[in-house]
């Protein structure tokens, strides 16, 4: 049996260990207040970048003329897109406008005007850039010197690639005692730089042209520079090394004696890539051979083949000079821009 004594001392040590753990909780930090939901709404985000949404493939075909400005296109709209994917080609604006139509490729480019029976298929072009086809002879002509510093006229391109009527080179010049005969080289492949060229000799068409036919704007410049006796034609971009900011080694680029007045002007020469640049911007070069360069669909363009065409019109302005061609005027660009949007 517990005495009155213990049990005075076993209520005296429960009440000192209440009170120790009494004093043990007030020293605990009070917990945080919930969060209201009016705070969690007042609270800024983290800012994030926007996800790009862009994702595909586009397949291009066409113009030689092009395919440069559009390779480079493609490569700067992938830095910003990269799910983006690029399936481009060349084989000249007859296959582009072919492939389009047919729905084998999303864009074709054409280096030429289209057509009324195309547009009645259902082409859709919009021009993007400019550019111009230039004569080509080889640096080792027999007659360089009176070409260079005379040019050849007009009309005598038109004898030489359409009529047959001037076979030699020194016909050109002026010296019937020089008997070296001229090789003409054409285009193969149905596209926009033969186009042009016959439109200038004499408003015909491609397959009015004389000469040998190679395959590409590649193709044709070297069988020109391979040949001392060869002349032919070539878009700025092939016709000039844009690096040098002179003519491909082996060519060069004939002035045109637009005023037939049998001296080759300061304004008719274009011997560096600039000076051509510049004269087509201008105006100074004929056009034709100078000319648009278009993309074009099946229809107005839609989703992302219209977001890559609109970039190409607005941003992708900035690449032109760089990759050796020509911005449009300003009117015509913004007429492109409707025509897309």
């Amino acid at each position: 049996m517990i005495s009155a004594k213990h049990l005075y001392r076993l209520f005296a040590l429960l009440t000192l260990f209440g009170l120790l753990l009494t004093a043990c909780g007030s020293n605990a930090p009070e917990p945080a207040p919930a969060e209201t939901e009016s705070a969690a709404a007042e609270a800024p985000a983290a800012t994030q970048e926007p996800a790009d949404t862009l994702e595909g493939t586009i397949t291009i075909s066409g113009a030689f003329a092009l395919y440069p400005m559009m390779t480079r296109w493609a490569e700067e709209f992938q830095k910003l897109h990269p799910n983006v994917q690029f399936d481009i080609s060349g084989g000249g604006a007859g296959k582009g406008m072919t492939d389009a139509l047919s729905g084998a490729v999303d864009i074709g480019m054409v280096s030429r005007s289209i057509k009324p029976e195309e547009e009645a298929q259902g082409a859709y072009g919009v021009a993007v850039v400019k550019d111009a086809v230039f004569p080509t002879i080889n640096a080792n002509n027999p007659v360089v010197d009176d070409i260079m510093s005379k040019g050849i006229t007009q009309d005598t391109f038109i004898k030489i690639f359409i009529t047959g009527e001037i076979t030699t080179w020194g016909q050109v010049v002026g010296k019937p005692e020089i008997t070296d005969e001229i090789h003409v080289y054409t285009r193969s492949d149905a596209c926009g730089a033969a186009e042009m060229w016959a439109k200038f000799t004499g408003d015909k068409k491609q397959e009015d042209l004389l000469g040998v036919a190679v395959n590409a704007d590649p193709g044709l410049l070297a069988a020109v520079i391979k040949d001392p006796l060869g002349i032919g034609y070539n878009n700025l971009g092939y016709a000039y090394d844009i690096s040098a900011d002179t003519p491909v080694a082996g060519a060069l680029v004939v002035p045109i004696d637009l005023n037939s007045d049998g001296q080759a002007q300061d304004d008719e020469k274009y011997e560096t890539m600039s000076e051509a640049m510049e004269a087509v911007a201008s105006g100074k070069y004929p056009s034709p051979p100078a000319r648009p360069l278009n993309v074009v669909t099946k229809g107005k363009p839609t989703g992302l083949t219209q977001t890559f065409i609109l970039w190409i019109l607005t941003d992708g302005q900035q690449f032109v000079g760089e990759a050796g061609y020509v911005q449009l005027p300003a009117e015509q660009l913004a007429e492109s821009l409707a025509k897309v949007k």
